[in-house]
């Protein structure tokens, strides 16, 4: 099969395959996202619904990039394949690595805001997540293709910090590693006079699951077609509930200055950079 980009996901949490009240809850947090992105990354068909006193299109107004995407959690963006790999080594090696992780979880799952995106984000310590997310992009750097001078420029790099302009250089996106924070994207960018609103509704809906553990324990292997086509679900591979351990980060990878990852709420101010979190394109 030939793609355009390919991305490795904690995909919507629920894909997995407990059943405990905690994967439960999992498969409600994916079920209430995609009736609010209206789309299912796997195909599957999504009743159509909207918050009390909204109309489907309102919600569809603020989700179109978000919608394209799916509900997922990024650990590596999306890429172009490279020289001479192929879709299915890409999904063997994801299958390897998945193997051989322990699942996680989303600590205590929070409503945040990235800049003028909302997002789902982790409430509590998550370096179990951001190790798993470090492998990912290390572990599986050899099928991407280098970037393009179109790639650096649509990163906009001099509104990055020399640090994120050497991550960019190095792992092909300038949000990794010691600069990562995990997130699962709601909307599209929020003008100021519409946040509050706009953030009282997300609350609501995703109510029960706020405040909860979600766990994640499958990596998957989303693609896109061709520019501008919405991700798709190729595969599902299945993390281990045992001991074993991802590779580690090479310690040339890790920025000897970085500061510790602290989750951010819907109230925090942010910076400007974090506006090209929030959706990964």
């Amino acid at each position: 099969m030939t793609v355009w980009r390919a991305a490795v996901y904690a995909a919507a949490p629920g894909f997995g395959r407990g059943s405990s009240e905690a994967d439960a809850r999992a498969v409600r947090l994916r079920e209430h996202a995609e009736k609010w992105l209206g789309r299912a990354i796997d195909g599957r068909a999504v009743p159509t619904c909207a918050p009390t006193g909204w109309v489907r299109d309102e919600v569809d107004a603020i989700t179109v990039a978000a919608r394209s995407y799916g509900f997922h959690g990024t650990l590596k963006p999306p890429f172009r394949l490279a020289a001479g790999r192929s879709l299915d080594e890409l999904t063997g090696a994801v299958a390897d690595l998945a193997a051989r992780t322990p699942a996680v979880s989303i600590p205590h799952l929070s409503l945040g805001r990235l800049d003028a995106f909302f997002a789902l984000v982790p409430g509590a310590d998550d370096q179990p997540l951001r190790s798993v997310a470090d492998a990912v992009v290390t572990g599986l750097d050899t099928f991407r293709a280098p970037l393009t001078d179109e790639d650096r420029a649509r990163r906009n790099p001099d509104a990055l910090t020399p640090r994120q302009r050497d991550l960019l250089e190095r792992w092909g996106y300038p949000y990794v590693l010691d600069e990562f924070r995990f997130h699962l994207t709601l909307t599209d960018r929020i003008p100021d006079d519409r946040r509050s609103e706009v953030g009282g509704v997300l609350r609501s809906w995703f109510a029960d699951v706020l405040g909860h553990d979600i766990p994640l324990d499958v990596l998957t292997v989303l693609i896109q077609e061709t520019p501008g086509a919405p991700f798709r679900l190729h595969s599902v591979h299945p993390m281990t509930f045992g001991t074993a351990r991802p590779e580690p980060v090479a310690p040339a990878s890790r920025h000897p200055g970085a500061s510790a990852h602290t989750t951010q709420t819907a109230q925090t101010a942010q910076t400007a950079q974090t506006a090209q979190r929030g959706i990964t394109r």
